[in-house]
């Protein structure tokens, strides 16, 4: 009898919930409309969709209840912007998805809802009019399966008896094994699909990139400042040592002082090696200057004009910050060696999928990544953190390297 009342009670709760479904689709509809009046559709619509959403989430929290089975909770939240909310409400598969599944229970869980009212209201009312036959009317007595009538006690109590084990009967076979049927289409319904599924994961992807890329960032500064100040401090003090100790040694001291020389000088290009690594591997200069300040002395000393254009970048990870300077950088220098330009515009600007850079020149074109112009390197950056290059230099110019770089956390 549990799960006869525990069908039952899904199914009649689905009965009342296919109603309400069934005046949503046209709520939905008046949504999509109200558009054109001033816009207002833009804002509601994409809320209304939330709420389908939660009410979808809700039915299927029920149908995972009654089959006991677990289900990971989809997300319910609207992202930032009008013009993002609005695509996700008409573009999103999972809008999609929540629409179709409104329809479906609003044909299906008003018949279900009937059914198990007809079976399980019809053993109990069977039991409560065959107790209080005698209150009908002469003319019009009450009838038990169907079409026969009751005069008496006698009649009522059997015939009663045997309608209320069919009702029962029907009850107890039905009612559970539709209300599994109906859990198990509505769970099937609202699963994620592969697009869905492919969606989230790339989210969680990019959620944890952002936080490798931070922690990888937060590394490379701890090992620049443990070189710079640890090990480079420590070389220059021996090649200031060295330094002392050749000028100190007499003049006739021979392979001495040769080997002094020696040790000497690999010392100082052992400095200038790592001072190399230190700044291939996270520029001191954005540390110091920010990314911003960066950039602008790099401008400044590229032996071309070019002109820095930074929009609204926010806060950066550090190795998308070395990226980004590494990509400048590199263009700069290739467009004073190679291109023959007046002018260079540098300009960085960020969105929701990552930072935008856009270094142009006004030189001759004709880029040639095979002749080593350096584009390969930006290319190995970009690629390094799943961004894009995208290289357009025509013969005669103009020159233009676009690099996307994701960023989003």
């Amino acid at each position: 009898m549990t799960t006869v009342g525990r069908g039952a009670g899904y199914l009649l709760v689905g009965l009342v919930s296919g109603l309400v479904s069934l005046l949503m689709l046209p709520l939905l509809v008046v949504g999509v409309l109200s558009t054109a009046v001033g816009g207002l559709g833009l804002v509601a619509f994409p809320r209304m969709v939330v709420g389908l959403r939660w009410w979808a989430e809700w039915h299927r929290g029920r149908a995972a209840g009654l089959l006991e089975v677990s289900v990971a909770a989809r997300s319910t939240g609207l992202p930032k912007g009008i013009g993002a909310q609005w695509r996700q409400a008409v573009r999103g598969p999972g809008a999609r998805q929540d629409l179709r599944w409104l329809c479906r229970q609003a044909l299906t869980g008003i018949p279900a809802g009937l059914i198990a009212l007809a079976g399980v209201g019809g053993a109990l009312g069977t039991v409560a009019v065959t107790a209080v036959w005698w209150l009908f009317p002469e003319g019009e007595p009450l009838r038990l399966l169907g079409t026969v009538p009751v005069t008496g006690w006698g009649a009522a109590l059997a015939l009663g008896a045997v309608q209320t084990v069919v009702a029962g009967a029907v009850a107890w076979w039905a009612v559970p094994r539709l209300a599994r049927r109906h859990a198990r289409s509505c769970l099937t319904a609202l699963a994620p699909s592969m697009e869905v599924q492919l969606a989230e994961r790339v989210g969680e992807l990019t959620e944890s990139r952002a936080g490798v890329l931070d922690a990888h960032g937060a590394e490379l500064r701890r090992i620049e400042r443990d070189l710079h100040d640890g090990t480079q401090a420590r070389l220059v003090a021996i090649a200031m040592r060295l330094g002392v100790a050749r000028e100190t040694l007499p003049e006739e001291s021979g392979a001495l002082a040769k080997l002094l020389q020696e040790a000497h000088e690999g010392a100082e290009e052992a400095m200038a090696e790592l001072r190399e690594v230190i700044r291939t591997m996270y520029p001191p200069i954005l540390t110091d200057r920010g990314l911003e300040g960066a950039l602008t002395a790099v401008a400044a000393g590229a032996g071309i004009p070019a002109e820095v254009e930074l929009g609204e970048l926010g806060r950066l990870p550090a190795a998308v910050e070395a990226a980004a300077y590494f990509v400048v950088t590199e263009s700069l220098t290739n467009a004073a060696k190679h291109s023959g330009a007046a002018r260079v515009v540098v300009r960085l600007t960020r969105d929701e999928a990552g930072l935008l850079i856009e270094i142009t020149d006004d030189g001759r074109g004709g880029a040639d990544e095979t002749r080593g112009t350096g584009i390969v390197g930006i290319r190995r950056r970009a690629a390094a953190l799943d961004g894009t290059v995208r290289v357009t230099s025509p013969a005669g110019g103009p020159t233009a390297v676009v690099v996307e770089l994701p960023c989003a956390s």
